[in-house]
C-alpha cells in the first residue's frame, strides 16, 4: 500500500490553485473538467511522479467547511510538507507575503512553522533534525 493523493480542501480552486504553485511552488499535474469543477492536482517540483496534492473544492460539502474552520480555529494544521532548510523556506514565504502563526520552532526530532494557505487551512512546513548520536 503506498499513499499517492492526498487531499486538500480549499474554498475557491482557482485561488489556490495560484497559490500552491505561484507561492507554495508545487507544479500543476492534472487538471480534468469534471462537470461544475475540476479535478487539479500538483505535485513538487522535486518529485513530479510522486505524491499529488488535490486541491478538493469543499462548496457542496458543509462537513468539511465545519472541519476545517474547526481545525484552523485550534491552530491544527491540516497537513504538512518537508523541506530541507526551514528557515530559507520561511524567508522565501515571508517575502511573497504568506502568514506564519510564529517562527520555526524545534521540536526535538524537527523545526516546524505553520502557515495560513489563503484557502481556510493551515499548512505546517517542517525540516527533519538530524539524530542524536
Amino acid at each position: 500500500m503506498r499513499i499517492k493523493l492526498e487531499s486538500v480542501f480549499v474554498t475557491d480552486l482557482d485561488h489556490a490553485l495560484a497559490f500552491y504553485t505561484g507561492v507554495l511552488g508545487f507544479e500543476k499535474k492534472r487538471d480534468i473538467p469534471m462537470g461544475d469543477t475540476r479535478f487539479v492536482t500538483v505535485v513538487s517540483p522535486d518529485e513530479p511522479d510522486g505524491t499529488e496534492l488535490l486541491l478538493e473544492p469543499n462548496g457542496e460539502h458543509p462537513a468539511t467547511k465545519t472541519f476545517k474552520k474547526a481545525l484552523y480555529k485550534e491552530g491544527i494544521p491540516l497537513t504538512a510538507f518537508l523541506v530541507d532548510d526551514i528557515q530559507a523556506e520561511y524567508a522565501r514565504l515571508q517575502e511573497k507575503g504568506v502568514s506564519f502563526r510564529g517562527e520555526p520552532m524545534d521540536c526535538g526530532t524537527s523545526i516546524v512553522a505553520t502557515l495560513d494557505d489563503t484557502c481556510g487551512n493551515l499548512i505546517m512546513i517542517y525540516q527533519e533534525n538530524a539524530p542524536a548520536s
